[in-house]
């Protein structure tokens, strides 16, 4: 991919800062859209700060002029105000969908989550927060806009071992659970701007660590049918073994997924 001027919303989020730390070591610009209240994190050194709200129009075309592409990072945090979901995963999008469209950012990325538009989920105690997210996501497919919708696991903190993390890409509704570091997340999301076949795609991405050798074992033989019953296994838990693949290859998961 052409480096390139690339904004990111919710950039001082767990998800959105480590979104422009990867841009910046991949060697882009970035332009990092903070709301006006927000603590700027240590991961935005390097970064243009632009401060805003969200729901401010003018100012969201004013700050993507002259970017080649957009990463929505934006995402509700829980709290007693159920109406925040409603505001940030559905309204938000929807303006920044809007302002793209009229400044010419034809390329948008938005980073979602697993189960998005189930009615009958936990998490949804939270202002319907699936199912709000759905209208975000159904926002953007109904744009004019090339589009790629992320869709990850539960979220974790780590950042030790992501070399050894196998990543699970899925086609929508087929993954049920799983975690992913967001690390992962970020970096899954500079690949999917750097591949023309993600674009228009719904991907369900969770990750789980590479399975190593037992200690001690001498039969190669042993090893492998171990590893692979085990990773077998995890892909049962995390969704449908005909469409979920473990890799660190987006490309290759796409274009054996069609």
């Amino acid at each position: 991919m052409n480096t390139m001027l690339l904004a990111v919303s919710g950039a001082s989020g767990k998800t959105g800062w480590r979104v422009v730390q990867e841009a910046l070591a991949g060697g882009h610009q970035v332009r990092a859209l903070l709301r006006p209240s927000s603590e700027v994190p240590p991961g935005l050194e390097g970064a243009e700060l632009v401060r805003l709200e969200l729901a401010d129009g003018p100012a969201l075309v004013q700050a993507l002029r002259g970017c080649g592409a957009l990463v929505i990072a934006t995402g509700a945090r829980p709290g007693i105000d159920l109406t925040t979901p409603l505001r940030v995963d559905a309204w938000a999008v929807g303006s920044q969908i809007r302002a793209c469209e009229a400044v010419g950012v034809n390329r948008v990325l938005l980073v979602s989550s697993l189960c998005a538009g189930r009615w009958c989920h936990a998490l949804n105690l939270f202002g319907l927060i699936l199912v709000v997210k759905r209208l975000g996501e159904r926002a953007l497919e109904r744009s004019s806009l090339d589009w790629t919708i992320i869709r990850p696991g539960g979220l974790g903190e780590s950042e030790s071992g992501l070399d050894q993390e196998n990543v699970h890409y899925s086609k929508p509704d087929h993954q049920q659970d799983g975690r992913i570091p967001r690390r992962v997340v970020a970096q899954v999301c500079l690949e999917a701007l750097a591949t023309p076949l993600s674009q228009k795609r719904i991907i369900e991405i969770t990750s789980t660590p590479a399975v190593e050798s037992s200690p001690g074992s001498t039969d190669p033989k042993t090893d492998k049918t171990k590893t692979d019953k085990l990773e077998t296994d995890k892909l049962e838990r995390v969704g449908d073994l005909s469409s979920a693949s473990s890799t660190r290859g987006l490309a290759s998961w796409l274009t054996l997924n069609p």
